[in-house]
């Protein structure tokens, strides 16, 4: 079978630079347009990262792959879709808005932008936990028109939190989640970003919209696609959160309280989570990690520096499941889950990897 012809837009910023990795010799997919804001339009990407005082703002470890810092970018209104099979979009909202259904006409748009994700015939995937979801897209290209649709991810924040609560709401069933966030700056983009001076030894308690999107979309992700697979209803878990931003490159952490609809032991919960291998067919995609949650004994750990690289980013690490005694059938850990990988192009291309194994491309 023939490689996905992709273009991506937004690619000089963070989100886009770890999609460029992540597509690296990918099996299925290669990188074959590049779009960005105008001022980097006609430029090779390369020239497009460089700053004004000479340096090369590429964030990923990994370097730069000559094929693609060859590459000249192009703005988002000169991509012809016809060009390209699938379009990865890793732009802010506001820009999201106009070009993803643009191109969505002709061509599959996976996006890390939240322009669309609440609309009610887009599916919010996250390849393990709700595959079935998938088939939405069919109702989507119905209502609208479009050869093509568009799947968002959701955000970075509620992909971990999602993945572990998906394992309880299956063996337990859950009533109620509470959740305090400590984000990396990463989340924020370079540009407009996080102001060093107000992060360094400090916490900022507030991230604008964080916690209304997580609250939303875990109930959507969660949620059930009626027989028809024209319409999701959400769960009717409720959850509270609070998201904050730390001094921390890459990786969220968040500290996860839980109330199951029944009893059940810490060893019971631990076990659910380890054993979870999530749906069938999320398990044989290119990016799959041999397990999506590994739970550790460690009272110390998870620890972003340590384990948000687990499994190539895309496993969330749970640790401290300790029962709580003030909600019902109460439980509590601490997740770490990379945001810029899972939670952001590696969670897309996953779902593009997903979209293609069910025969939902064409």
């Amino acid at each position: 079978m023939a490689k996905l012809r992709a273009v991506l837009i937004g690619a000089t910023g963070l989100a886009g630079q770890q999609f460029i990795s992540a597509l690296k010799d990918h099996p299925d997919i290669e990188l074959t347009g590049l779009a960005a804001s105008p001022r980097s339009a006609g430029k090779s990407y390369v020239e497009a990262l460089r700053a004004s005082n000479g340096m090369t703002a590429w964030f990923v470890p990994e370097p730069l792959p000559e094929s693609v810092a060859k590459l000249k970018v192009m703005s988002g209104e000169q991509i012809n879709a016809q060009d390209y099979d699938i379009a990865f979009s890793a732009v802010e909202s506001d820009v999201a808005k106009d070009l993803e259904p643009r191109l969505a006409r002709d061509i599959p748009v996976f996006s890390a932008a939240s322009a669309f994700r609440y609309e009610a015939d887009v599916p919010l995937l996250i390849p393990p936990v709700n595959a079935a979801h998938a088939p939405l897209i069919r109702a989507q290209q119905k209502q609208r028109g479009w050869k093509g649709f568009i799947v968002p991810i959701p955000n970075c924040t509620t992909t971990g939190l999602a993945i572990t609560l998906a394992p309880l709401a299956e063996h337990f069933g859950i009533k109620s989640v509470l959740m305090t966030s400590l984000q990396a700056m990463s989340g924020a983009g370079r540009s407009p970003g996080v102001i060093g001076l107000d992060i360094l030894d400090n916490v900022i308690p507030f991230i604008p919209k964080e916690e209304e999107k997580v609250q939303v979309e875990t109930k959507k992700i969660l949620g059930t696609l009626n027989a028809g697979g024209a319409a999701l209803t959400p769960h009717d878990v409720s959850v509270s959160c609070t998201c904050t931003r730390v001094a921390v490159m890459e990786g969220h952490t968040e500290s996860v309280f839980v109330s199951l609809s029944r009893k059940a032991s810490v060893q019971e919960v631990v076990a659910a989570m380890r054993e979870w291998r999530g749906a069938e067919v999320a398990r044989q995609l290119p990016s799959a990690p041999p397990r999506w949650i590994e739970v550790l004994d460690e009272p110390f750990r998870p620890q972003p520096r340590l384990d948000r690289d687990t499994h190539g980013g895309m496993a969330t690490t749970v640790g401290r499941v300790r029962e709580d005694t003030v909600l019902e059938n109460g439980f509590k850990y601490v997740l770490v889950s990379h945001n810029t990988k899972m939670g952001a192009a590696k969670g897309a291309i996953l779902v593009a990897e997903l979209m293609r194994a069910q025969g939902l491309l064409g």
